[in-house]
C-alpha cells in the first residue's frame, strides 16, 4: 500500500438534523490504494458520513480533507460517485450515458465514447450499448451507473449500498470492477450491510452504528475481538480439555454439542490431539473463525443488527 497522503482524513466528524444526531464524532483516515469498506445496519450514518466527505452536506462540526484538500468540490474531477439513490436519464442510451458523465468530469468527448465502449466490453454489456437505460433490466441499468462513475478513471471512487438491488451474478460482476480497480490503484470506500461482500474485497472497514464509529481497523483485528471457538459434538465427556493450553472455557450446548473458547494464541490442533489421546469420540470438529458477522452483532448488538446483515 503507498505511502502517500491519505486519500481522505475525518477529524471528529458531527452532523446534526434538528435534534437529531446523525453522525457523532466519526475520526478516520483512509489510506491511498485502499479498499474501505462502510459497515453497519441502515439508518447508522454511513450515508451522511459519505455525504460530507463529498460537501454535499456540511459538517456541524469536525473537519474533513479530501485528496489534500478541504472540500470535494476542489478535486470533484478526479472522483467517482455512486449515490444509494440510483438514477439515470430513462431516454439516453447506456453507451451514451456513460460517455457523458465522463465529459462532465472534463474528458474529450471521443475520448469519453471510447472510454464507455472499452466498459460496456469488459463487463459484458456490450450488445446492451445502444439500448435506452428504461429498456434495461434493473440490474443491467444500475451496472452502466457503476461504469458510469468510473469512466473518468478517477484515483478514489465511493460507492454506496452498490450491491443493493443485485442478483448474484451482478454482485459478482461488481466484485470483479472493484478488484481491476484495486489493481489499477484507485482508493475505494463501498458502504455496505453485507458482511461477506465487506470480508472478501476490504483491506480495513469502519463499523458505525448509531452515528459513531465502533471499530476501524483490518479484517484479522476485527475477527480477534472475538474469543476464538470450537465446536464439537461427542458422547463423552470433554470436560478433561480444560486441562490443554489455550482452553478457557466449555459450554453445553445441547446433549452431544459443546462450544470451547479459546484465548488468541490458543491451538485447536492442540484440542483435536487432546480429543485423540483422551479417547474423546468425536461426532463432529468445528474450528472455524469468527465472522465479520460474528464482530458485528457483538458490537453492535441484534436490536440494531437488521435482517438483510448475513
Amino acid at each position: 500500500m503507498s505511502t502517500e497522503a491519505p486519500v481522505l482524513i475525518l477529524e471528529n466528524l458531527r452532523k446534526t438534523f434538528g435534534s437529531f444526531t446523525a453522525v457523532d464524532g466519526v475520526s478516520l483516515t483512509v489510506p491511498r490504494g485502499s479498499v474501505y469498506g462502510f459497515l453497519g445496519p441502515n439508518g447508522a450514518g454511513k450515508t451522511t458520513t459519505l455525504r460530507m466527505a463529498l460537501s454535499i452536506y456540511q459538517p456541524t462540526a469536525g473537519s474533513i480533507r479530501v485528496l489534500g484538500r478541504p472540500s470535494a468540490l476542489e478535486v470533484r474531477h478526479r472522483i467517482g460517485y455512486l449515490p444509494e439513490e440510483r438514477g439515470l436519464y430513462k431516454k439516453m442510451r447506456a453507451r451514451d450515458i456513460i460517455a457523458y458523465f465522463a465529459s462532465l468530469k472534463g474528458m474529450p468527448t471521443a475520448a469519453a465514447r471510447a472510454r464507455a465502449d472499452e466498459l460496456l466490453e469488459r463487463y459484458g454489456l456490450a450488445e446492451f450499448a445502444r439500448y435506452r437505460c428504461e429498456a434495461l433490466s434493473k440490474g443491467m441499468g444500475q451496472k452502466v451507473q457503476v461504469l458510469a462513475t468510473i469512466a473518468h478513471a478517477p484515483e478514489f471512487v465511493i460507492l454506496d449500498e452498490p450491491f443493493s438491488g443485485l442478483d448474484p451474478v451482478n454482485q459478482q460482476v461488481l466484485e470483479e470492477l472493484i478488484d481491476d480497480l484495486r489493481r489499477a490503484g484507485t482508493t475505494i470506500i463501498f458502504s455496505t450491510h453485507i458482511m461477506e461482500h465487506a470480508e472478501r474485497l476490504c483491506d480495513r472497514l469502519v463499523l458505525i452504528a448509531r452515528g459513531r464509529a465502533v471499530f476501524d481497523g483490518t479484517l484479522s483485528e476485527a475477527r480477534r475481538m472475538i474469543p476464538r471457538r470450537i465446536l464439537l459434538r461427542t458422547t463423552g465427556d470433554p470436560d478433561g480439555l480444560r486441562q490443554v493450553p489455550g482452553v478457557v472455557g466449555i459450554e453445553r450446548l445441547t446433549d452431544d454439542q459443546f462450544e470451547l473458547t479459546l484465548t488468541e494464541d490458543g491451538e485447536p490442533d492442540a484440542v483435536l490431539a487432546a480429543c485423540f489421546q483422551n479417547g474423546l469420540p468425536l461426532l463432529a470438529f468445528d474450528r472455524s473463525e469468527p465472522t465479520l458477522r460474528d464482530v458485528f452483532l457483538r458490537l453492535v448488538g441484534p436490536a440494531d443488527a437488521v435482517e438483510e446483515v448475513a
